[in-house]
Formats: structure tokens, C-alpha cells, sequence
């Protein structure tokens, strides 16, 4: 209990640290790999609602259709349910700056980044971590998705926050 309450403790320093984006969040340059796997190395915030997204699994769908076991159904479901709750506090998936992933199979992690591409067109990847895990609480899951959205922040890659930023800019 006590690791728990460390790591958590730790997390939410270091979150609070990595300034969290929304919309106009400054997504930092990322090299090659890091584009081709979908993710930011940073996202500089300043200011704006941050909005802590619990851990999201699905084994319905909205409609109420069974998609225990189907990884793709499942990732399109999460990302809808992290829509929805951010909607809620006013923003939307675009305002989530960073995300933990938990995959059950290691084969899912090359689809999961193709998923994520399409999800995020603008090329305004959060973070993220992508991990397998051996499996989850309830049968039937595939995929956890926990992350981080900032709503109306000051940073953008037209008025940078970040030091690197705002170096290119002079």
C-alpha cells in the first residue's frame, strides 16, 4: 500500500512537472521513431484545467455489443469513452497530453500505434507509455488506457513555452 501511495505520489509530481497540453498545447519536435510510434517526447502546458483520466478498459461497446477479446473494438471504445469524459470537463480527446497504455499482448503494440495515428491526425501526439502486462482485473480485456488532458492552456507551437521553442522562435 505504502509503494502504491510513493508511486503515486511520484507520478503526480512528475505529471505536474511535464506541463499537460490541451488543443493549443507545444508538442515538442520528436525524431523519426518517435513519429513513427505515434508519441511526443514532451508536451509543454501553461495553465488551463487538468483533467486526471482514470484507467479506461471496455468489454461493451455504446450500443451495449459484446467486444470482450477484440483488441481493435476495444481501443476504438476506450478512446471513446476518454471523448466522453473529457467532453464532460469541456474538452475532448484532442486536449489529452498524455496516456498510459496497458496491453495484454505484445503482438497488439504495432496495431495499437497505427490506432493511435489515426486517432490523433493533427500529428499532436501525447506521450505516452505503451506496456504489456500478463492481464487484467476482470476477463475479456485487452487494453487500459489512462491519461492526462490540460483544456485551455497558453502554449502552441505558435506562442512556444518550452525553452527549445522558444529558442526556434528568435
Amino acid at each position: 500500500m505504502n509503494r502504491i501511495l510513493a508511486f503515486s505520489k511520484i507520478l503526480l509530481a512528475a505529471t505536474a512537472s511535464l506541463p499537460i497540453a490541451a488543443t493549443a498545447a507545444e508538442y515538442m519536435e520528436k525524431t523519426p521513431f518517435q513519429l513513427s510510434r505515434a508519441f511526443s517526447p514532451g508536451v509543454v502546458t501553461d495553465g488551463g484545467k487538468i483533467v486526471w483520466v482514470a484507467g479506461q478498459t471496455a468489454t461493451r461497446d455504446n450500443d451495449g455489443k459484446d467486444i470482450a477479446n477484440n483488441f481493435e473494438a476495444q481501443v476504438k471504445q476506450v478512446f471513446a469513452q476518454i471523448d466522453q469524459i473529457m467532453k464532460r470537463a469541456g474538452g475532448s480527446l484532442a486536449n489529452i497530453v498524455t496516456m498510459t497504455v496497458f496491453i495484454k499482448e505484445s503482438r497488439y503494440g504495432d496495431r495499437f500505434v497505427e490506432m493511435r495515428k489515426d486517432t490523433f491526425q493533427n500529428g499532436s501526439y501525447p506521450g505516452s507509455a505503451l506496456i504489456t502486462v500478463t492481464n487484467f482485473a476482470r476477463p475479456g480485456i485487452e487494453i487500459e488506457i489512462q491519461s492526462v488532458g490540460v483544456i485551455g492552456d497558453r502554449c502552441s507551437s505558435d506562442h512556444p513555452c518550452s525553452a527549445e521553442g522558444q529558442a526556434k522562435k528568435k
